[in-house]
């Protein structure tokens, strides 16, 4: 079954027809999507710095997790529903690209390591400031650099008419 009816549905939407042809709805949307990816992914990379052992040495595990997670939270938030509308807004214009397609698979990718590293590993985030995380929390370190590094190239690559298909 093909996405595309739904898509082309959604594509048809007086509101998503209206935001469109706004004049300051894609600007307005993109710098808030931006700006809020910017903090989220840059407070995501510091603790996964943390978790390797790179940055924030003198600082307790504990101690980063409970400064930085409130303020991840807000990031996520408003980047995903900027996001989220940006896609309303134009949803045919995703439909055929492969790198908006990759981006989005990584943003899925992403957060089930993040829910597997919070239901799991995180768990024992009291022993960390004493013994150190463990191994499971450094690949989940990593893994969260790397799929975060992966969304924000793709999903700047997406603007571009590269892999698109219809």
């Amino acid at each position: 079954m093909s996405l595309r009816p739904l898509f082309e549905w959604v594509h048809a939407f007086p509101s998503s027809i209206a935001m469109r042809e706004s004049l300051y709805a894609f600007p307005v949307l993109l710098t808030l999507h931006l700006i809020s990816l910017a903090m989220f992914a840059g407070l995501v990379v510091m603790m996964d710095l943390r978790l390797l052992g790179v940055a924030y040495r003198g600082t307790p595990f504990s101690e980063v997790q409970r400064r930085l997670f409130p303020w991840q939270m807000v990031g996520m938030v408003v980047t995903s529903i900027a996001g989220l509308l940006l896609f309303y807004m134009q949803p045919m214009r995703y439909f055929g690209k492969v790198l908006y397609w990759i981006k989005i698979a990584l943003i899925v990718l992403a957060g089930v390591n993040a829910l597997l590293f919070h239901f799991t590993t995180y768990r024992s985030i009291a022993k960390w400031d004493t013994a150190g995380p463990p191994l499971g929390a450094k690949v989940a370190g990593v893994l969260s650099l790397a799929m975060w590094a992966g969304i924000v190239s793709f999903g700047r690559l997406t603007a571009y008419d590269w892999w698109t298909y219809e």
